[in-house]
């Protein structure tokens, strides 16, 4: 759609039109250079960029005009339209490449020279370099023996295969490459901005090994071709016996294979720029013998070349130890035998013994290339698979075989080198399509790369699709079938199979061929050190870092010798065959990802993912995707699995050593949809039961400085959660957010570093609120998301609120527990939460008692199990402590509570504790009284500090004194408890109480004191419990690791809420370890399934 722009001069009070002025407005030296400068690579504000909140080249450009007065304020982080738009116009994005490394060596001066805008257009910038780097060595010395071998139809199949995937691919990758500007690094860019970090270090790994191999591969061509072709006579290892020759060929190979890599390795280092001037030069040797190609092709029809094939039978022979396809020549009326007969005999003689089969068959010579209309094609459509060793024969030729074909491999026969199958040439014909990347990896040097990139690379793909699949048909039409499967050309006189068709001289494809191969492999030592050194430089990967660093002009130095060494590997092999289904893995590899990454694009629909390129569908790239895939486990299963594994190892590796980056890429995106999608269909319903597990807010407190208070907290839920279900750590600062943004964002930075310490994986919520009971409220009700809601809140006991000058502190605390209790949440308070062990505590033999006094949803059952699923408890006991009353059973409850948890299928001891209703003693009221006194003087006095601690001191002088008297007097009367009920002791108890007069009892007690009479009943029933309840727990639990106790909840009336915190006190009293626990009103385990 188009849109239409207006410019509206805006003029000043004088009545002139300002002007951006350019010295101000812009920095002539804007250039954003992507990952390769000051290079973290993070995508964080390091790049000069024009947009929002960069104004470092902006200062001290103060504004003082008058029309845009209303907005000055915000001219500190917001540039006005006019500057973006200047500073848009000056953006470049030159890739840190081989030009600035030439421009670098050329210049001597003080001052760099200025950058030159790019100016390649698509056909200089993109088309022929992807031609140059698609076409190449498979081509010249594979292709006639794969169309032997496969037969023209399979053939067809593996080029279209082949090309079908790399156009899909070029598909995506225009796509991806028109969606912005696209800077150095080119697929791994790509691949790395758009997946993320760990898939781009994986992907640009493989992609870096790819181009390595790729450089081992053609070396390995030009080495084949110079000892093969060019100078025979050259090789230091020569067979003595024709089975030894393969052997004696791939030493030759290592050898100068070796000495080549390390010739194109100083080049390299030396100067680039000699590599890039050469580049066109290559690339014409390339396009000639393509020429010479068609053009031989043309001529047969005419007049084909003369190329016999000796054949004895229907066999193939090599035809280099002998000048005449005869057995026997008449020589001057003489019947001599010739070079040939002494292949076969043991000597000269006409009556020498012979091979059997040489004496059963004649000697015949068939036309090597008929030409295209001797109608050759039909017999050349199938295939023709076979084991190493097997003789090439030519099926339409009568042969008589003989007796013992266990002398052939000693004879001058043509055979398989290796064994053929279509799967294994998929492998070996792949690297000849791969290439598609250089228009993109060259993006910097393009005029206008958004509209170059697709048009260069699609077009390129089509050329050369065409040429191979018209030389397949050509090839099958022209040359004979024997001659085909001859792949070193041992029966044309040792000369390159391809280069018997071309026009004018074989020597064109051989020249043509050896200085493509050369070329190729220098572009490779080129462009993998500088793929490796932007990985290195983008900082994903640490140990990779040393091969960021080069030579002062950027050269990456260490970065080549890595690639040399990893080339050199690929050179030992030395079989051009086994070399490039390993290349074809890893390109695979890097041509999956990047159709993966356009798809996942697509689909996600990122407000971002705005390509310029329209042709293009998900579909598309999914099945470019699976294409690769299939092609992978075609080529190579074991290969295909290694390359995999290699891929998933760097993975991880980047995922937990790698640096944290934010790329914007799809895998967030993804994550962002799926964690959306998982939301709203856990907001559908409930959870079961079955699935409830403890979703934790964790109300954590800061102090002045925003340091995290009660560490240990985070410590207990890592202990708790193991790292499962939501954790909200959250925080409250008393003020407002226009104050205290500064100090809320340190508060969220210390919790972060805390929660990291302590391996909490959860979420950090710091509030800023007019009062920490409002944001505690405000936290309860609005941590989480949808379903993603936390069901349980932990937090500290204050233990310190007796001392405290604020009531506020305790009365927070208590309406935390009311409304959790409101909201349905399960509570947690830990008591003593500073003396919880440690992640890295082991706890010995103990145990962790559980005091099950009211049934709440089982919560009191279900910690303890998951607290002894982590290491620090694991070797901690679990204890069932329940409470019987008068009038319940006690071994029958006994054997309930252990059939309960049989069926829970967890193990833990059980006891059963009775407590008989004995009478409230004088200790409990004087409690009582202390307490409500203490409560009423500090309300109506309104004492200071000090007198407040005094008031404290006195109260727990004359608590002591008390309490002392109370144990003098419980020592001369026992106390009568009995664990275990009986009926009959149960009757003579009632009685025995009966008996006593409880009202006599209690008037006596008042009598002692008579200001007791005035205590509110209930607080003395509640300090009662307290009391008994204080006393059976601390005799059975005092030395457990951990004590889990039912927490009372809060009165009802507000007004009681001191005394309930007193209670509380009362009931912890003389033990350690202390978690409280509160249910939420539901069933948080069960017996079934």
């Amino acid at each position: 759609m188009p849109t239409n722009f207006t410019v509206v001069p805006v003029k000043d009070g004088t009545g002139k039109a300002k002007k951006g002025n350019k010295e101000d407005d812009v920095d002539d030296n804007n250039v954003i250079k992507e990952e390769e400068e000051g290079a973290t690579g993070d995508g964080l504000p390091k790049e000069n960029s024009p947009f929002i909140n960069n104004t470092d080249n902006d200062k001290g450009n103060s504004y003082d005009g008058t029309n845009m007065a209303l907005f000055e304020e915000e001219m500190d982080s917001n540039p006005m339209v006019s500057s973006l738009l200047n500073k848009l116009a000056n953006y470049t994005n030159l890739t840190q490449g081989a030009q600035e490394h030439e421009e670098a060596d050329d210049d001597e001066g003080p001052k760099k020279k200025a950058v030159k805008s790019p100016q390649m257009g698509t056909f200089m910038g993109v088309y022929l370099p992807c031609l140059q780097n698609i076409l190449g060595v498979i081509l010249f010395l594979r292709l006639t023996w794969i169309v032997g071998t496969a037969g023209i139809l399979e053939s067809l199949a593996i080029v279209i295969l082949c090309c079908s995937c790399t156009m899909l691919t070029a598909i995506s990758m225009s796509a991806i490459a028109t969606n912005g500007v696209v800077p150095a690094g080119g697929s791994y860019y790509m691949i790395s901005r758009s997946l993320g970090p760990e898939f781009g270090g994986a992907v640009g790994l493989c992609f870096y090994l790819g181009t390595t191999f790729a450089g081992s591969m053609y070396i390995l061509g030009t080495i084949e071709i110079l000892l093969t072709y060019i100078v025979p006579k050259a090789a230091i290892f020569v067979a003595e016996r024709k089975e030894d020759e393969v052997d004696a060929l791939l030493n030759n190979m290592r050898v100068y294979g070796t000495c080549c890599l390390a010739l194109m390795s100083v080049v390299v280092f030396v100067g680039v720029k000699y590599v890039n001037k050469l580049a066109l030069v290559f690339l014409a040797c390339v396009i000639l013998s393509i020429l010479a190609i068609y053009a031989g092709v043309i001529k047969t029809i005419f007049e084909p070349p003369d190329f016999p094939v000796c054949m004895l039978g229907n066999r193939t022979l090599q035809n280099q130890n002998f000048d005449k396809c005869l057995k026997t020549d008449v020589i001057g009326n003489l019947t001599v035998t010739t070079k040939l007969w002494s292949l076969f005999c043991d000597g000269p003689e006409l009556n020498a013994t012979c091979n059997e089969y040489f004496d059963n068959n004649n000697v015949t010579e068939v036309q090597g290339i008929p030409g295209l209309t001797s109608g050759i094609i039909s017999e050349n459509m199938w295939s023709v698979y076979g084991p190493l060793g097997m003789l090439v024969e030519d099926k339409k030729l009568s042969s008589l075989g003989g007796s013992d074909s266990s002398q052939d491999i000693y004879l001058p026969y043509v055979v398989n080198d290796i064994t053929t199958f279509f799967t294994l040439l998929v492998g070996i014909y792949f690297p000849s399509v791969t290439g598609i990347m250089a228009g993109s990896n060259r993006s910097g040097d393009l005029r206008d790369a958004q509209k170059s990139i697709p048009i260069g690379t699609i077009l390129a793909i089509a050329t050369t699709s065409f040429i191979y699949v018209s030389c397949v048909i050509l090839f099958g039409g022209c040359i004979e079938g024997v001659l085909l499967r001859d792949k070193f050309g041992d029966s044309v006189k040792g000369n390159l199979v391809i280069g018997t068709l071309s026009w004018p001289s074989p020597w064109v494809i051989v020249i043509g061929s050896f200085f493509s191969c050369c070329g190729a492999g220098l572009q490779s030592l080129t462009g993998a050190p500088r793929l490796l050194q932007a990985i290195a430089r983008d900082g994903i990967v640490p140990f990779l870092q040393v091969f960021g660093h080069g030579k002062a002009n950027g050269e990456p130095t260490w970065a080549l010798l890595l690639t040399a060494g990893i080339c050199e590997i690929g050179i030992l092999i030395a079989s051009l065959d086994a070399v490039a289904p390993i290349l074809s893995m890893f390109f695979l590899m890097c041509y999956l990802f990047v159709n993966l990454a356009c798809a996942v694009q697509t689909l996600l629909r990122t407000p971002n993912w705005r390509p310029r390129f329209k042709y293009y569908h998900w579909a598309l790239s999914f099945l470019g995707m699976s294409l690769c895939l299939a092609l992978m486990f075609i080529c190579s299963w074991y290969y295909a699995i290694v390359a995999m594994a290699i891929a998933s190892c760097i993975y991880k590796y980047i995922e937990y050593r790698g640096a944290e980056k934010e790329w914007g890429d799809g895998i967030r995106g993804l994550s962002l949809n799926a964690a959306r999608y998982a939301l709203i269909r856990l907001e559908e319903a409930p959870p079961h039961t079955k699935n409830w597990r403890p979703q934790v807010l964790v109300l954590l407190n800061v102090d002045s400085d925003q340091a995290v208070k009660h560490v240990r907290l985070l410590s207990l839920t890592t202990q708790l959660k193991a790292g499962k279900g939501l954790t909200i750590v959250g925080n409250v600062l008393e003020g407002t957010y226009l104050t205290k943004e500064a100090e809320a964002k340190k508060a969220e930075q210390n919790i972060k570093s805390a929660m990291s310490a302590e391996k909490t994986k959860g979420f950090c919520h710091v509030v800023v609120s007019s009062n920490l009971r409002d944001g505690m409220s405000h936290l309860i009700q609005s941590a989480g998301l949808g379903g993603m809601k936390h069901n349980t809140v932990l937090m500290a006991w204050p233990g310190t609120w007796r001392q405290s000058n604020d009531p506020q502190s305790w009365k927070n605390f208590i309406e935390t527990v009311r409304e959790s209790t409101a909201a349905h949440h399960a509570l947690l308070v830990a008591k003593n939460v500073d003396s919880f062990p440690t992640n890295q505590d082991r706890l010995g033999e103990g145990t962790i008692d559980v005091w099950w006094v009211v049934h709440d949803g089982g919560m009191l059952m279900l910690l303890p199990f998951l607290l002894r699923q982590h290491k620090v408890w694991r070797k901690c006991k679990m204890r069932i402590f329940t409470v019987a009353q008068m009038d319940d059973n006690s071994i029958q409850m006994k054997k309930d509570l252990q059939v309960f948890l049989y069926h829970l299928r967890l193990d833990a001891e059980v006891e059963v504790v009775e407590m008989h209703d004995n009478d409230i003693s004088a200790f409990t009221y004087e409690k009582t009284l202390v307490m409500e006194q203490r409560s009423q003087m500090l309300k109506q006095m309104q004492l200071s500090r000090t007198e407040r601690e005094r008031e404290a001191q006195l109260i727990h002088d004359r608590n002591t004194a008390s309490h002392a008297a109370i144990n003098d007097k419980a020592e001369a009367t026992p106390e009568q408890v009995h664990m275990t009920w009986t009926k009959d002791k149960l009757f003579t108890e009632r009685n025995r109480n009966r008996e006593c007069n409880a009202n006599v009892a209690v008037r006596d007690l008042f009598n002692m004191k008579p200001e007791w009479e005035s205590l509110n009943q209930s607080n003395v029933r509640r300090m009662h419990t307290a009391v008994k309840m204080n006393e059976v727990v601390v005799n059975k639990s005092q030395g457990a690791h951990l004590v889990l106790l039912n927490m009372p909840g809060p009165p009802r009336n507000r007004g009681g809420d001191e005394n309930y915190m007193e209670f509380l006190e009362v009931l912890l009293e003389g033990l350690n370890r202390v978690l409280l626990v509160r249910g939420g009103g539901r069933e948080v385990i069960t017996i079934y399934s």
